[in-house]
Formats: structure tokens, C-alpha cells, sequence
């Protein structure tokens, strides 16, 4: 019976993302909305006569995602499992906290997983039509601001009912990236504008504010922001400052160079879609200097190694997916060029990724190390005996990037020209911000667990906040159980979120002054619950409290090139029972997978008409 419940909610999953018209929690489309800017434009922090607004942008998100070395250093981010941080005798409160807080029995927390789409598919059913709302209606609206555009936003959105909150985002991104297939569209296989949505699309009852926020103040409740700001031929910098109720940090994550020299400066990293116009445009520029004359084999060889630091799922899809740009159409574009190519995947653990079951981790290995696969065999002759396009380096860490090779912990040299970094998070400037913002206690403590990240309670408040601050996705970390830092969980915590905040559940029901803890969030007794709250409620033994989140691990895909993918779907938490899949298998599932958690048809019909058309014709490597 687990097995078949799950099953269903993995194929509700797939086609679940995009809400319809009527979804249990959409916006009111016609819902006018008004900014809670106090100060606009106040202050020009930085004008440059005749500085084009790309270079300002680039400064600003420069400014915006380094942070000192020795940070890099003191919060490495890698998922790693840590004891829970408060193990004290607790008092009765403290024993029904916990009871609530403990892991939900799986086929209740199926059972409720299954109400909750039930729910999403029926209240439409029920609901009239939103009208605009007057200006005193918004005057009386609880001010919700999110920053960031990411995952745990974009579902955030989708849920949240802007009928009773006035809902404002803030990002220099002004829209949601599908990220799974960034390493696609850095070769060219989806096309950048094919897995973007714009972030004012998702939910038009919300407002949009383009800037980054550089301080938070929680006593205030306000965020400073800067923004880009162009008039004629000169742009520059202003600040402006906005006030919020309820502040939801989803800004993520950045790439961590755990301070090694040269990474920033020589490597190209793989997490936005700047980053991957970068990569594309540096593959095709490789490619046209190697085969301008009076170069030697050697150089050759040292502008076409491609490195590949890192392999997770993004350094391995990459590299599958710069193999077959290599093979299918290398031979087309660069058939005297092949035989120079090499990918290097640089791996410092001793195998490649981690979050598989170790079968599939041989499966990807045997993927990435295969034979290269040329049709063409006048092109195929051209290639030496036993050439090895990809070679997997395990155990080998990096001690320094240079200009033009890498050096590894062993003392090797590896001449590249291009080198793609793809190992671990790192917090962001604002996310270290607001961890230093918060009074002395136990968001400090909490740091031996959170590292960098935002410490979060089991309902995704702050600790050490009084509830009006919330954090999801991977800038956060619930010191109690850690998750790992996926789409999945992000897009799953905002859609909790929302139905919290739109059930009306009061995030700050008060203090407990003898025990100084801030108690679980409450909704109002005289309010019906819905049958997947009545679940939930049953589970966790704790009918006046929300349910804690808990994360429902559907599996992890992986693409391993030359149209062969992994595929771990997980049916129940047990590790026996996990569904694998390789090959075409594997293929179909990640395919199907990544087309149905597209953000709208829009995206949809775009990636699909990107792969038949790479099909027929293949990648275009114009550079305009």
C-alpha cells in the first residue's frame, strides 16, 4: 500500500507544479499592488560617465556574491550530518515540542502529501473570483518580503495568497531559472531564454523590485538595497530601503572556493545564466583559436582540455553534456580538432555523486569513461588509437588554479583552457549579514551546526528571531534534522510556507518566559481544518500546533551523456526500497521529469522544441 500511495504522488508530482487558474492558494490576478518603498533613490553610491549598464550590474553582483576568503574557509557548506545542537532535560512544553517535531509516520505522511494535492485540485472548485483591492485594504495587509528569486521563492509564490498579504520580492534576477539544465544551455543543447520565467509571471498579485539587498536591520525591520539605475550613458548605484512585516530569506547559495588561490579569478563557475552564456561563448572561442595555423600539437592539446572541478551532479552533467557537443557535432564543425580534445574531471573525494546509490555511482563512472562514440568514420580514423576523450581523476584535490594549468595536491600539473568549478556552497554576503544582525545567543550557537547557513527551527523560523524572519532553500539549515541543499527541498519549504501563511497560522503565538523558547506556530481554534491538516495533526500528536515541515524525498536524477541518465527514485525513506533506472531507462525518466517541472507550458513547449531541434539540426555555435 506505501509503495502504490507513493507511486501516485511521484505522477501527481510530475504534473503538479504548475498551478491552474483556480489553485487552492493562486493569486487574485486582478489584484493592484503598491510598493513599501520608505526611500527611493535617495543616495547615487556609484555613477560612472559613459559606464554601460552591463558593467555596472557585473560590479554590483560582483559586490554581492564575493565574500572574504578566510569565510569561504570558516563555513564549507557541505551537508555533512551533525549532532543535534541542544540535548538538555526538557519540561513538559519541551517533551510535546519534541513529540511534534519528530519524523511523521510515512504512510500518514503520505496520506497527508495525497489530501494536500486533493485539496490543491478541489478548492478551486469553491473559490469566486478575486477583485482589486482598495487602497485602505492594502494599507491593512500584513507586508510580506522575499529576497531572492530561486526555487523556494518561485514555489513561495505560486501558493501564497495575495488576497491577504501584500507580497513584494526582491533580486537582481528578475526571474526564475530552471538550474538542472544550465549545463545543457552552457553548450547549447536548451536555449538560455527556454528555462527562464519571469518572475513577476508566477504570480501577478505580487510585486517585483529589481536590486540586491546588502543589509538587514530586524530591529527595524527594514532592508537596505542598492539597484542599477541608467540614464542616457551613465549608470550608477542607488539605495533604497524597504520595511517589511515578515521577511523570507530565499536567497540561496554561491559557489565556494574554500579560499583556494586562483579559483575566482581563472575559473568559470556554473550557477547562473551569465554563467552559462560565459561557458559557451569560451567553448566556441577554444575551439576557433585551436585551429588557427603555427600552432603547435601541444598547445593544441592545452587550449582544448576542458577541466572539470567537481563531481556532484552539476561537474557531471556538464562534462556529459560537453561530451556530446564533442561528439555529435565536433565532427561536423572540427573534424581535425577532436583528436586534441580531453575533459578532465577533477574529483577530490574518491567517488562521483555522492547523493547516488554506489551501483549508479559505478554507472557514471562507466558513462563518463566510455569509448568516444564518432559516427562519422572518416572523422573516427582521424583519431589516434585508443584515444580517451574523458578521464576521471579521483582523490585529487586542488591546491591552485593558475592562468593556464592547475596544480593538484600531488604536485601535478594540468594545462586547460577552460576550467568549470563546480564543488560546494558557500553563504552569501546578506546571509552572513543578517546571521551577524541577530542578538548574540542561540543563532550564534546554532552556527556549530548551520556553518554560514541560517540557523532555522523545525517551522523554518529564525532562531533567535521572534518569529517575523523565515528561511528556507540553501542559505538556511534546520539545526535538527539538515537537509540536503537540492531544488527539491527549497521548492518543497516554500510551497510549506505559503499554505502555512495562508491558513492563517500565527508564526509568533508568543513566548514561553520559563522555558525562553518561542512557541510552535497556532492557528485559530474556530477555523475548520482541512482534512490534510487533520493528518498531520493526528501524526504529530499536537493538534494546536502546525505540523513541523518534513521533507518528502521523491529521488535524484543525473544526466550522464550520449543519451544515457540515472535515475534513483526513492518509494519509501528505507534505502532497499529505492527504484533505479539507467540507460534509456534512465533517459526517458530524466527527460520526462525535467519537462513536467518546468515553470509554466510556456517553458515547456520551448525546451521541448530546443531538443527536436537540436535533433534535426543540431547546437548552434554562432557567437553574437
Amino acid at each position: 500500500m506505501i509503495i502504490s500511495l507513493n507511486s501516485i504522488l511521484i505522477t501527481l508530482w510530475l504534473v503538479s507544479d504548475a498551478p491552474s487558474p483556480g489553485h487552492a492558494f493562486a493569486p487574485h490576478k486582478n489584484t493592484m499592488r503598491t510598493a513599501i518603498l520608505t526611500k527611493t533613490n535617495t543616495k547615487t553610491v556609484t555613477t560612472k560617465l559613459g559606464a554601460t549598464e552591463k558593467t555596472v550590474r557585473e560590479e554590483l553582483q560582483e559586490k554581492a556574491a564575493i565574500v572574504d576568503a578566510k569565510d569561504e574557509l570558516q563555513y564549507p557548506t557541505n551537508g555533512e550530518e551533525v549532532s543535534p545542537l541542544f540535548t538538555k532535560e526538557v519540561s513538559l512544553l519541551h517533551q510535546k515540542i519534541e513529540r511534534a517535531t519528530k519524523p511523521r509516520a510515512y504512510p500518514l505522511f503520505l496520506a497527508e502529501k495525497g489530501a494536500m494535492m486533493l485539496e490543491d485540485i478541489i478548492s478551486p472548485l469553491f473559490q469566486m473570483g478575486g477583485e482589486a483591492s482598495t487602497e485602505t485594504e492594502r494599507e491593512t495587509k500584513e507586508r510580506i518580503v522575499i529576497l531572492g528569486t530561486g526555487w523556494g521563492s518561485a514555489a513561495f509564490l505560486k501558493d501564497i495568497d495575495t488576497s491577504q498579504y501584500d507580497v513584494t520580492v526582491i533580486s537582481p534576477r528578475n526571474h526564475f531559472l530552471f538550474t538542472p539544465m544550465l549545463a545543457g544551455a552552457s553548450v547549447g543543447t536548451v536555449e538560455f531564454r527556454s528555462i527562464t520565467e519571469s518572475i513577476r509571471e508566477v504570480n501577478l498579485g505580487a510585486n517585483y523590485l529589481e536590486g540586491t539587498a546588502i543589509e538587514i536591520d530586524p530591529k527595524a525591520k527594514k532592508i537596505l538595497c542598492e539597484s542599477v539605475v541608467c540614464e542616457g550613458n551613465t549608470c550608477g548605484i542607488d539605495e533604497f530601503t524597504v520595511e517589511y512585516d515578515k521577511l523570507i530569506m530565499a536567497v540561496g547559495a554561491q559557489t565556494n572556493t574554500y579560499g583556494i588561490p586562483g579559483v575566482r579569478e581563472n575559473c568559470c563557475f556554473l550557477k547562473q545564466i551569465q554563467d552559462a552564456r560565459r561557458i559557451r561563448t569560451a567553448i566556441v572561442n577554444l575551439f576557433e583559436r585551436a585551429n588557427l595555423p603555427d600552432l603547435t600539437d601541444d598547445q593544441r592539446k592545452a587550449i582544448l582540455t576542458f577541466a572539470v572541478i567537481g563531481a556532484g551532479p552539476t561537474g557531471v552533467e556538464f562534462a556529459s553534456e560537453l561530451r556530446d557537443f564533442i561528439e555529435q557535432d565536433g565532427p561536423k564543425y572540427y573534424p581535425n580538432l577532436l583528436k586534441f580534445v580531453r575533459i578532465k574531471v577533477i574529483e577530490a573525494s574518491p567517488t562521483v555523486l555522492a547523493p547516488f546509490d554506489k551501483s549508479l555511482q559505478k554507472e557514471a563512472i562507466k558513462q563518463l569513461t566510455r569509448e568516444v562514440n564518432v559516427r562519422d568514420p572518416a572523422v573516427f580514423n582521424l583519431l589516434p588509437e585508443k584515444f580517451k576523450l574523458t578521464e576521471l581523476l579521483l582523490n585529487s584535490g586542488v591546491s591552485e588554479v593558475r592562468e593556464s594549468n592547475i596544480l593538484l595536491n600531488d604536485g601535478t600539473e594540468i594545462p586547460y583552457g577552460l576550467a568549470v568549478w563546480a564543488a560546494g556552497n558557500g553563504p552569501l554576503p546578506i546571509t552572513l549579514n543578517l546571521i551577524q544582525a541577530i542578538e548574540e545567543g542561540k543563532q550564534s550557537e546554532a552556527q556549530s551546526v548551520a556553518r554560514g547557513r541560517i540557523a532555522v527551527d523545525p517551522w523554518l523560523r529564525v532562531i533567535g528571531g521572534n518569529g517575523d524572519i523565515l528561511a528556507l532553500g540553501d542559505c538556511s539549515c534546520i539545526v535538527s534534522r539538515q537537509l540536503p541543499a537540492t531544488a527539491q527541498v527549497a521548492s518543497q519549504q516554500g510551497e510549506y510556507l505559503a499554505r502555512l501563511l495562508s491558513q492563517n497560522y500565527d508564526m509568533c503565538p508568543g513566548f514561553d518566559e520559563e522555558e525562553g523558547i518561542l512557541l510552535p506556530p497556532q492557528t485559530d481554534t474556530n477555523r475548520s481544518k482541512t482534512l490534510s491538516e487533520s493528518i498531520a495533526a493526528f501524526a504529530c500528536q499536537a493538534g494546536d500546533f502546525a505540523a513541523p515541515f518534513q521533507f518528502l524525498n521523491l529521488g535524484v536524477l543525473a544526466y550522464t551523456g550520449g543519451g544515457s541518465a540515472l535515475a534513483q527514485l526513492q518509494l519509501t525513506p528505507a534505502e532497499q526500497a529505492r527504484l533505479k533506472g539507467t540507460g534509456k531507462i534512465g533517459f526517458t525518466l530524466w527527460r520526462s521529469v525535467y519537462l513536467a517541472k518546468q515553470v509554466s507550458w510556456r517553458n515547456r513547449v520551448l525546451v521541448f522544441f530546443d531538443w527536436a531541434k537540436n535533433r534535426v539540426f543540431g547546437r548552434d555555435i554562432t557567437r553574437i
